[in-house]
């Protein structure tokens, strides 16, 4: 799962999970009338100081705010015609992306919001196709923060919130101003206790169930399972984008009467040139590819295209949509699969007479994914080089043994911030793992300028950490001015 979120102004990830404590705003500051004309700087600034904590799991100071700003409660009016929710470990950002595209490709006015960001604050919340500007984002932190302080007689006076908390209350509020009519919400952390689960969705889905943010979350997977499927509801279609999730996802439907739709069983895809949809192909093989819906209504959508993400997430998102209500057109379909784009997943870019490929995997079952689909390239591609920069609390031994066979040799970096893992750790974990190590640098970009300077040609992977990416972003913008 994608690390949870950014802190302000830094072009990628910055908002720490651990639970720390830091200083907070004094009472007098959480009661004093916010500043006018503030910059977008400012509110995040002001945001990731005001609640003494990173992360407060729980629902209750989230879900009061938003019934006094009309998000939820006796009289809130539903943030858009159809809502869409999406947790799992890995996989959720694609998914959003496909759906965000196949819903405008249908005609549907459409809203995300998602984290974290990789550039820019603004990328978590789109509004058809858009990310929402400066000045939108400042009125949504303005209502929210005005909410928080009011007097609405429910008791419970001035109410602090985190920075996740404040944004997501942000991008809710300016989505349910749209009304589009698909709204699609990514969960952060876990799912039960995380702040967008305060809205009740039309279609839950869940992508995958695998192992990180273990401090928060535990590493019982049957555990995270449960965490995950918390936001199924009653009566409303589940979609299982992996027939390997735990039992207690499926054991959680049940306890709310809800059967789920689940990948392999109830919906398959396969590639164009197999005929055999008994036995469908479970690789991410180039070229067409077609999706069939197994369950009523019984359907097929023959020779789409490759979306250049996984096709499991493809095929969930596809069928989510029927479960919404969307009456899908196999040209649309086409069309959205041939032109979605999202930034850091498997995003490839030319620079300096060598292919980079740019992926936000931080954890071993996304190194897997990554390393099966670097395996299905042409071998000219080597010698392979991996720029690797990870988190402190990541499965760094797991990443790097799930990449090793389809790699030549490792570039690694340290990030920066309170959870960084130094360069040098991670170069020992490399050679523990039978790896090479030709570089250790101090930051993404010197990392970066080391590769172009004195590597041999050959296509480099840059991953680790939404934090890496983003900085990988930053450099290659830099180069491009």
């Amino acid at each position: 799962m994608a690390e949870q979120a950014n802190a302000p102004g830094h072009c990628s990830t910055r908002e720490v999970l651990q639970s720390r404590e830091r200083p907070p705003l004094s009472v007098a500051a959480l009661h004093e009338a916010v500043p006018r004309e503030l910059s977008l700087q400012d509110w995040l600034s002001r945001l990731e100081r005001q609640h003494p904590v990173s992360i407060d799991m729980g629902l209750a100071r989230v879900q009061c705010v938003a019934e006094r700003l009309g998000l939820v409660g006796p009289g809130a009016r539903r943030i858009g015609e159809r809502v869409i929710t999406v947790a799992g470990t890995n996989g959720k950002g694609s998914t959003v992306a496909m759906l965000e595209a196949l819903g405008r490709a249908h005609g549907l006015t459409t809203a995300t919001y998602t984290s974290p960001h990789l550039l820019h604050y603004n990328e978590r919340v789109t509004l058809d196709g858009q990310h929402a500007s400066d000045d939108e984002l400042i009125t949504a932190f303005e209502q929210v923060d005005s909410a928080r302080h009011s007097d609405a007689g429910d008791g419970q006076g001035v109410i602090s919130l985190t920075y996740f908390e404040a944004g997501t209350l942000a991008g809710l509020w300016l989505i349910a101003q749209r009304q589009p009519r698909l709204a699609i919400l990514e969960v952060g952390l876990g799912g039960r206790l995380d702040a967008v689960n305060i809205i009740d969705c039309d279609v839950a889905m869940i992508t995958t169930v695998a192992q990180d943010h273990a401090a928060f979350l535990g590493t019982d997977l049957e555990n995270i399972g449960f965490e995950k499927a918390g936001i199924l509801r009653a009566g409303r279609p589940a979609i299982f984008g992996s027939d390997h999730l735990p039992s207690s996802c499926a054991e959680h439907a049940r306890s709310l009467g809800v059967t789920p739709q689940v990948l392999w069983q109830d919906f398959v895809w396969q590639d164009a040139c197999e005929q055999d949809l008994a036995s469908p192909a479970r690789s991410s093989a180039d070229g067409l590819w077609r999706w069939q819906r197994l369950s009523d209504p019984v359907m097929t959508l023959e020779a789409l295209p490759d979306p250049g993400l996984p096709r499991d997430n493809a095929a969930s998102a596809l069928n989510a949509l029927v479960a919404a209500g969307v009456a899908l057109e196999v040209s649309c379909v086409r069309h959205a699969m041939a032109n979605v784009q999202l930034k850091g997943r498997m995003q490839w870019v030319q620079r300096h007479g060598r292919d980079w490929c740019l992926d936000v995997g931080h954890n071993p079952h996304a190194a897997g994914y990554l390393a099966s689909r670097l395996a299905a390239r042409e071998p000219s591609a080597r010698p392979r080089l991996v720029l690797l920069a990870m988190l402190g609390d990541k499965d760094a031994r797991g990443v790097i043994e799930a990449l090793s066979p389809v790699v030549d040799s490792f570039v690694v970096a340290t990030l920066g911030g309170e959870r960084a893992r130094q360069a040098s750790e991670l170069a020992v974990v490399v050679r523990a793992c039978q790896g090479t190590v030709l570089a250790e640098c101090d930051s993404v970009a010197e990392a970066a300028n080391w590769l172009v300077e004195h590597a041999t040609a050959g296509e480099v992977l840059v991953c680790g950490s939404f934090f890496t990416v983003g900085e990988a972003l930053a450099w290659l913008d830099d180069e491009d001015a």
